[in-house]
Parts: C-alpha cells; sequence; structure tokens
C-alpha cells in the first residue's frame, strides 16, 4: 500500500483545556506514523467557511447528522470571536506513512452519545450531551480528521493554501489579564523522544501544560549542523573552559598507570588546560551530532547546511513568566539533580540526553527562535513535495 498524508486539527477547546499532550500520544503511539509537519493557525473567516463547506460528505462513515453537527461547530468555534474580532488557535499536525487516512480516523474515532469506553481520543476528550427530547445539549468533537483519502487531500490542499497567511507563531489570540506582562520562550523535545513511536513527546508537551501557559507555535524541525552549532554556540566555549581539573586528572592517572611516572600538580595541571579545550571542542561536536546526525568534522559544505536526520518538535509558548514557569517544569541540565515530578527527572537519562531544551532568558528565547525559524512553513512544503504544487 502506497503512503499517504494525513492530518489531525486539535480544537481551540482541546488546546485550550490542556489535553494536547493526551492527544499527541495517542496519535503517535497508535498510528505508528511519522509525524512530518505541524503549525498552529488562526483561522480566518474565509478559510472556516471554505473548510465547513467540505465536511458533509456522502462518502463519510461518520452520521450525517454528526457530520453536521460538526460543520456547525466548525463554524460557531473556529470562525474569529464575533465580539472582539480575536481569532481562535487551531494546531494541525501531519502525518505520512502507509494507510495513514484509516490509522488516523481510527485513533480520533467517530462521536456518539452512547459513549462505550475510552479507546479513542474521541472517546475520552470529546462529549455529545443530549437532552430527553434527544436535541443536542452540548457537542465538542475535541479533534477533526479525514473520513477518506480523497476528503484529506482536499482538505489539507485547503488548509496549505492558507497557511502562510493563517498561520505560524500567532499574534494577539491570547487574552491576557490587565496586569499580565507576557513573554514568550522556545521548547524543544529532543531526538531521544523520536527514537521510536511512543507517546513520550505528547507526555512532554503534558508536563509543560502544567505551566498554564498557552502554545502560539509549532514546528518539526531537523537541525542542520549549521544550525545546531549556532544554537548551542554559547555553551562552546564553556565547554572549553570547565574541563580543564576533570582531563588533568584523568591524563595523571592514564599516565602514571600507563608510564610508570608520577605526574607532579603543575604538570596536571598544565596538561588540562592544553586537553581540556580539545574535550570541551569534542563534547560541543557530541552535542552537534545528537540534535543534527552529525558532527561538524564528519561533513563538507553542503552537508552543513542541510537538515539533518534527527527530529525534533519545537514549540513556542506564550504568557506571564514563561522563562520561569517552563525552566521550574524542565527542572536542571543533569536528570540526576532534577527534582521529582521534573521532566527531566521522569525523561532524561544524562545532561545531553535530558528530554527537552527551554531557553533561558527572553534575549536567548527571541535568538533560539530565529535559529529554529519556528514560523517557517515547513507544512506547506511537505503538503507540495506530497501533492505537487498548491495554488
Amino acid at each position: 500500500m502506497s503512503e499517504q498524508l494525513a492530518y489531525a486539527i486539535i480544537t481551540p477547546y482541546s488546546l485550550h483545556k490542556s489535553r494536547t499532550g493526551g492527544i499527541f500520544a495517542r496519535l503517535i503511539t497508535r498510528t505508528g506514523l511519522d509525524l512530518v509537519a505541524a503549525r498552529m493557525f488562526a483561522p480566518s473567516e474565509q478559510l472556516v467557511r471554505e473548510y465547513a463547506q467540505e465536511i458533509v460528505s456522502a462518502n463519510d462513515p461518520q452520521d450525517r447528522r454528526i457530520q453536521e453537527l460538526i460543520r456547525d461547530y466548525i463554524l460557531q468555534n473556529l470562525m474569529p470571536d464575533p465580539k472582539t474580532g480575536r481569532r481562535r488557535r487551531v494546531m494541525m499536525l501531519l502525518f505520512r506513512g502507509e494507510d495513514a487516512v484509516r490509522k488516523v480516523r481510527s485513533v480520533v474515532g467517530n462521536i456518539s452519545a452512547e459513549r462505550r469506553g475510552g479507546e479513542t481520543i474521541r472517546d475520552t476528550y470529546g462529549d455529545l450531551i443530549l437532552d430527553e427530547n434527544g436535541a443536542v445539549r452540548y457537542f465538542e468533537p475535541a479533534v477533526l480528521a479525514a473520513p477518506n483519502v480523497e476528503e484529506a487531500q482536499t482538505k489539507l490542499k485547503l488548509w496549505a493554501r492558507y497557511s502562510d497567511t493563517d498561520g505560524g507563531i500567532l499574534e494577539n489570540t491570547i487574552q491576557h489579564g490587565p496586569n499580565d506582562v507576557p513573554q514568550r520562550t522556545l521548547v524543544l523535545i529532543k531526538p531521544d523522544n523520536f527514537r521510536f513511536p511512543t507517546g513520550r513527546p505528547g507526555n512532554v508537551i503534558d508536563f509543560f501544560s502544567r505551566t498554564g501557559l498557552y502554545i502560539v507555535g509549532i514546528k518539526v524541525h531537523r537541525f542542520s549542523v549549521e544550525q545546531a552549532m549556532a544554537f548551542y554556540g554559547p555553551v562552546l566555549e564553556i565547554l572549553r573552559t570547565k574541563f580543564h581539573d576533570v582531563v588533568g586528572a584523568k591524563a595523571k592517572v592514564l599516565i602514571e598507570k600507563e608510564l610508570g611516572f608520577p605526574v607532579p600538580s603543575n604538570e596536571e595541571r598544565a596538561i588540562g588546560q592544553i586537553l581540556g579545550p580539545l574535550f570541551g571542542d569534542n563534547q560541543f561536536g557530541n552535542i552537534v551530532r545528537f540534535m543534527s546526525g552529525r558532527s561538524p568534522a564528519e561533513c563538507d559544505e553542503q552537508q552543513m547546511k542541510a537538515p539533518g536526520s534527527e527530529k525534533c518538535i519545537a514549540l513556542v509558548y506564550e504568557g506571564p513568566e514563561a522563562v520561569r514557569k517552563i525552566r521550574d517544569v524542565l527542572g536542571p541540565t543533569d536528570p540526576s539533580k532534577a527534582p521529582p515530578g521534573s521532566i527531566r527527572r521522569e525523561f532524561g537519562q544524562t545532561i545531553m540526553i535530558n528530554a527537552a531544551h527551554a531557553s533561558d532568558s527572553e534575549d536567548n528565547a527571541k535568538r533560539e527562535i530565529g535559529i529554529v525559524n519556528v514560523a517557517d512553513n515547513n507544512f506547506k512544503r511537505v503538503a507540495e513535495e506530497f501533492y505537487g504544487s498548491i495554488k
């Protein structure tokens, strides 16, 4: 069976209620598909109306009444707020693989007033509540997904056409308190979470939901070596200077063992001064390789600029004290020193393989968001690579 593209749209309510992580985890683990792109949207009225027109279909196995409910839901809940004009946030995830459309729709599930369990995303997060006369009192689909390959293509192309104007790092979608001073910060869910289909990326997002912050940007990113070097550049000099004593002490032990003569303290320090920077350079190369799949020493000029083999998810969070709140939940760099309940204590292994990165200041957040280029529309690029030019 040939590969397909499939989408899942996380609704404004699911985002607002911080259900994003749980939805992520189920889609990744239960489909086994490759998450190839993700983008935040603040849909315009025109996009919402065009999308709603495509919802009711004779090819959808879902009951027509439910389809009409979904269409009406989209027109009411994805539209800009009629009172303020503020656009609403939705997150669109793009999966690729064999039988992708059916797999995603199966995990998302259908909607019924008689929920029988928690097998699907809609079983857990969706709601259809009827009154005693069968009239709808409350309806929330939680996630939107196409029922078949043809409709997945039609709707994906539609969203891709609007992805430049209506998507990216969202502005003015969050209503903060009158005394709040919002910040933005960057989170990277690191490559160790993507070695095989696992719920860890969703679990990490779920941990960050405790901060009460809002996701306003998302991108599936593959670092080039050049980008990884720029991103981690500020730590290079620290690495070149912090290991003098460690390297000197290890060299002393090896020399005394292999060559059989004592190394005085002054010479031990001198050896550390010489070899410490080289060890730091090697550690920096390991970081770059971990994030991109290659070290600088392994690359020619073309390979330096090419996207690497390792996948990350970049997220931009917005809200008061965003930098501090995210780093408090993340925990210190060394997982062994991270407190219980922190991300790095739960999911980290070593100082390098520690689940996630978060900016340590507003200035660094701006610098890092720029390097990763979270606003870059690789969502549209993936769709065009699969379907051809989208106009």
